[in-house]
This record gives C-alpha cells, sequence and structure tokens, in this order.
C-alpha cells in the first residue's frame, strides 16, 4: 500500500497524530486516545500502519497470556511528500483532503467533549481570510509559515506542553483575472 492509500484515511490520520512528538503507545493507550472510534477499527487500522512502515514496533511485552506491542511513529514514512503531492490526481486531493477535514472535525469534536474544554482559553481558533497574492507573494508567505512551523515540529512531550493541531490550508478560489479591466478597484 503506497503512502497516500495509508494517510489518506481518518482514522489511520488520528492514529498518526497521536503517535507524533516521538511518543509510544500500546494498542490499547491509542484506543482509550481515540475513544469515538471502536476498539476494533483502532486495532485494524493500527495493523495496516504497521504493515506499511508508518507504525513500527517499539517492544513487546506479555500481558494476561496476550503479547501487547508498544509502537512508535516512523515520521519519514507518515508524510505525503512534495513529489507524491505533484502525482496526484484530482480525486486523489479530494480524498485526501476529505479525509483531512473528517480527522480535523473528529479531534475537534473530541477535544469539544473533553471535561473543561475552553476554546476561548485555549485560544482555538478557526478563521478564514482570503489573500490577493502574486505567485511570489504566495511562495514567500509559504516559506514564512515554514519558518515558523518547522522548528516546532521538533517539540517533544513534556509536563509544561499540550499537543495542538495547527492545519494550514490554501487553495486558489478563482481563475486570476485576465483582463486588465477585472483587476482594477474602485479606488484606483
Amino acid at each position: 500500500m503506497d503512502t497516500l492509500e495509508l494517510l489518506a484515511h481518518p482514522v489511520r490520520l488520528r492514529i498518526v497524530q497521536a503517535m507524533s512528538g516521538g511518543r509510544v503507545f500500546t494498542t490499547s493507550q491509542l484506543c482509550d486516545r481515540i475513544r469515538d472510534v471502536h476498539k476494533a477499527t483502532v486495532y485494524r487500522h493500527i495493523g495496516v500502519l504497521a504493515e506499511g512502515g508508518v507504525l513500527e514496533v517499539e517492544g513487546e511485552q506479555r500481558v494476561r497470556g496476550a503479547v501487547e506491542r508498544r509502537y512508535r511513529l516512523c515520521r519519514e514514512r507518515a508524510v505525503i511528500d512534495a513529489d507524491t503531492a505533484a502525482s496526484m490526481s484530482p480525486a486523489d486531493h479530494r480524498r485526501a483532503f476529505a479525509a483531512a477535514m473528517a480527522t480535523l472535525l473528529a479531534e475537534f469534536n473530541a477535544y469539544l467533549d473533553h471535561d473543561g474544554a475552553d476554546p476561548a482559553a485555549d485560544a482555538v481558533g478557526y478563521r478564514q481570510h482570503v489573500l490577493w497574492l502574486s505567485p511570489d507573494e504566495r511562495a514567500e508567505m509559504i516559506e514564512e509559515m515554514r519558518d515558523a512551523i518547522t522548528p516546532r515540529l521538533e517539540n517533544r512531550p513534556a509536563p509544561h506542553r499540550t499537543p495542538h493541531i495547527l492545519s494550514p490550508i490554501l487553495f486558489p478560489t478563482a481563475e486570476p483575472p485576465h483582463d486588465a479591466s477585472e483587476t482594477q478597484t474602485s479606488d484606483s
């Protein structure tokens, strides 16, 4: 199974997110973290991710006669790289985007269902902005965002840290204007 097939599923994406930051979990611990998904479903998707090389077994122990495995995320296998993204069809992009949005919605619902959820205090944000950008301005903005986000991807779990989901989404909403008269505004 290729990386796109492995990651373009909401439950598998939630497992990958739960494993981020170098965390190691057993299947039962992952089931506790993803409570709104049936345990058999979580077990099945952990198996798919392990078979696909996205999760690796970090260790095993016997618990009540059964073997309990501890899993770790293989970060290099848990991404859709630029070459794969460039080769994706529109249908592939639709499927990946739908999986990402379903995952985001499930995680947000899980957050809101948590006792003590306080979106204002937690600085929860879900704004959308329309930005008018040239290709160069878009590239510059993406690079600035990468510069701000990338160093924080290396943060490890710690008592003073809480995991957050950040989902930058960027796409054009219309064709660029082809006629100079379309680019004029009322203040020009």
